[in-house]
């Protein structure tokens, strides 16, 4: 396995290769790609941190870890809420802040924040001719070329290898609360979940599970911020969505027999109801409306919901054709775990004729790896 570790010897590695390379970060997903390994965790270490400007720069193989721990300290966090889906998968290895982008990663926090993309300032990357290409900034007031460092999130190493990323960050916040109302099916759940959403009461996190830990549908919404805020708002939207049922306030410590908020909302962003169990687990983007008929026309043994509905994780017998399932369905389907081809949904000609010319530009020699396979 590569392993460089400065990003001289990175580009070096790239220019001499001759045949594909399988890039990876900390190794916590499956890759694409028969290529030889390359692995960037022999890229660590915070190089900038200024907790008054709200900017973190980091080498790409840096642990998260490492990275929250860092901003934990000045009381701060990463705005897109990175998740951990090594006992989904199966994985081991160590989640690092490269790959995060590379996967454009995003927790139940997008809903308010945005994805991983859009915290991201500036990247360093090295394209298929070992060619370090440096974009964006380093901090806030001096990013340029956004669009490039946007398009190098989530193209899973298909355009060159992470070497540095920064980002902007945020406080982390005071205060934490669940509004958890049971019962509800899905349709019922979206429509309480959007009225929560579009309501003035700055939610943060919107989430469904239409089999709980006690096995009744429990369904989440969240709202950070101060004590004092955080108590207005959650009566206020106690009282908005009591129609939908009991609406519970839950604070961090959580009630008896369950989670509590901050180990509750893990449960949801890192999908531990299919943790240990059999079978494919699909990964479906589409309009919040449209979940419940998604879950209906599934058949799944399992579902979880997130992003009020925009998120449908779902569990399903191993091999099943879920695209055949769904039919067109106006969103992306995209198999995290399991084996076989297909695992990305197919571009449409245009887009994908868009995509090939990005990557003949960037990887001429087709190093990095495809944006398809397992």
């Amino acid at each position: 396995m590569l392993k460089p570790e400065s990003e001289e010897q990175l580009a070096e590695m790239v220019r001499s290769a001759n045949g594909p390379l399988s890039v990876r970060g900390g190794g916590t997903r499956h890759v694409p790609g028969d290529g030889e390994a390359l692995t960037t965790s022999g890229l660590t270490g915070i190089t900038l941190y200024e907790p008054g400007a709200l900017t973190l720069v980091a080498r790409a193989g840096t642990p998260m870890a490492v990275v929250e721990k860092a901003l934990a300290k000045e009381g701060q966090r990463l705005p897109f809420e990175p998740m951990d889906h090594r006992a989904l998968l199966g994985t081991k290895g160590t989640p690092t802040i490269g790959g995060a982008v590379a996967m454009n990663v995003s927790g139940p926090r997008r809903v308010q924040a945005g994805a991983c993309r859009d915290s991201l300032i500036g990247v360093r990357f090295v394209d298929g001719e070992g060619t370090v290409i440096k974009n964006g900034g380093r901090v806030m007031k001096n990013v340029t070329g956004y669009d490039l460092v946007k398009l190098v999130a989530g193209a899973r190493g298909s355009l060159g290898v992470l070497s540095e990323v920064s980002f902007k960050v945020l406080p982390s916040a005071a205060t934490s609360v669940s509004l958890l109302i049971e019962g509800l099916d899905v349709t019922r759940a979206v429509a309480c979940m959007s009225m929560a959403l579009a309501s003035p009461y700055e939610v943060n996190g919107a989430a469904h599970v239409p089999v709980g830990l006690d096995g009744t549908p429990v369904t989440m919404i969240r709202i950070e911020g101060l004590e004092g805020s955080v108590t207005y708002r959650a009566a206020k939207l106690q009282a908005l969505l009591s129609s939908f049922g009991t609406v519970v306030v839950e604070r961090r410590s959580g009630r008896e027999g369950g989670l509590g908020v901050e180990a509750g909302w893990a449960w949801i962003r890192d999908v531990k109801a299919f943790e240990g169990t059999d079978g494919d687990v699909w990964r479906v983007s589409a309009r919040p409306s449209h979940a419940p008929d998604i879950v209906a026309r599934a058949g799944a043994e399992a579902a979880l919901l997130d992003w009020g509905g925009g998120l449908v994780w779902l569990r399903l017998p191993e091999g099943t054709d879920l695209r055949a399932r769904l039919g067109d369905f106006g969103g992306h389907a995209t198999r995290v775990r399991g084996t076989g081809p297909g695992a990305l949904p197919p571009e449409p000609d245009a887009l994908a004729t868009l995509t090939s010319g990005i990557r003949a530009r960037f990887d001429p020699r087709g190093l990095f790896n495809p944006m398809t396979g397992v």
